[in-house]
């Protein structure tokens, strides 16, 4: 009789924390490193925090929230003045409305008269609670797809992006162990390569078999019939639906909606910006150029060359099929439906 190996239980997909509080101080998995060594940064203070997300140490719209609000804690350990650690923290990364959201809610309870003590209590809230959306995102979405389908997705949204589980990665975990997903495919995401040599990664910890292809090589993996869904996060979401995400995403859509391909967008309540009436309002960041120059540290393009680098697009809302938060599945988002779940336009 032929052996078939059962698909291992949930638990099984989650088992990376690259964001943790140690009583005083905040360990960082250094995700430039990965995936050939583990390697952990300390934070000791707000401006250490900071620093971490400018230079990529953490990323990941949650997770970047999250540092930022152990950050806010460090500063209150400390005795610093807590305008200059917000203001550092608030400036490290301008697309991420996760990172404001959460030093906003650091900054009314520190208002309210919070200690250290109470602050921290706040910071792991918002860190808990970001696990179990993540949690509950996954099992939206997995169950929104037919058994046996393959998926692409773009960039990292995966445990190293978050608190854990991850938000786009997290319904590819859930959709894995349902049998729902049968193939997984990544692009590599360059310039920081955080497809190849992050998602991938943690897909083979993972013991979720997929492939990784080239950027440009979508539209063929499309046509070729392989995959049902493209599956991706976000770094904001606008009033009308609009989407922020890593550079590259907004050409997925324009190829997805050509090929058929079904488009999912997998974001916590947080990562929604009513305050932001559509894409053309979010900010967009633009890294050094040189980081387009070379690969892992050796120059590959002839000197002299000029290099444009911006780190998020945006996708209009007419081209996402699926918009899946921890609030419900919305299909075809606009303004209208973000506003039946979220609250107002001008409102965070």
């Amino acid at each position: 009789m032929k052996h078939v190996e059962s698909t291992p239980p949930l638990a099984a997909h989650d088992n990376i924390r690259a964001v943790q509080w140690v009583g005083d101080r905040l360990r960082l998995l250094d995700q430039r490193k990965l995936p050939f060594e583990e390697a952990w940064i300390d934070c000791r203070n707000a401006n250490e925090v900071a620093q971490s997300i400018r230079d990529l140490v953490v990323r990941g719209a949650p997770a970047i929230g999250i540092a930022a609000a152990w950050g806010v804690v460090l500063a209150a350990q400390r005795g610093d003045d807590l305008d200059d650690a917000l203001a550092a923290l608030r400036a490290a990364r301008p697309t991420a409305v996760n990172l404001m959201a959460a030093l906003d809610r650091m900054r009314a309870c520190a208002d309210a008269g919070a200690d250290a003590t109470v602050l921290a209590r706040e910071a792991q809230a918002i860190q808990d609670e970001d696990l179990a959306a993540n949690r509950a995102m996954g099992a939206m979405g997995a169950a929104l797809i037919s058994p046996g389908s393959g998926v692409l997705t773009h960039c990292n949204t995966g445990s190293l992006a978050t608190s854990g589980f991850g938000t786009a990665l997290g319904v590819i975990r859930a959709g894995y162990t349902s049998g729902n997903i049968a193939r997984v495919f990544a692009g590599e995401t360059r310039p920081w390569l955080q497809g190849a040599r992050l998602t991938m990664w943690e897909l083979q910890r993972d013991r979720i078999p997929a492939t990784l292809i080239a950027d440009s090589a979508a539209s063929h993996l499309m046509k070729s019939g392989e995959v049902q869904w493209v599956i991706v996060g976000a770094d904001r979401i606008a009033a009308n639906g609009d989407t922020a995400n890593k550079i590259g995403t907004y050409q997925l859509a324009i190829a997805a909606r050509h090929h058929g391909v079904t488009f999912m967008v997998v974001a916590p309540a947080t990562t929604v910006d009513m305050a932001t009436s559509s894409g053309e309002g979010i900010d967009i960041e633009l890294r050094d150029p040189t980081e387009l120059l070379g690969c892992a540290g050796q120059r590959v393009v002839a000197n002299g060359a000029q290099a444009w680098n911006p780190v998020f697009d945006v996708t209009p809302h007419e081209l996402i099929d699926v918009l899946v938060t921890e609030r419900g599945v919305i299909t075809q988002p606009d303004a209208t439906s973000l506003r039946a779940v979220f609250g107002k336009p001008g409102a965070h």
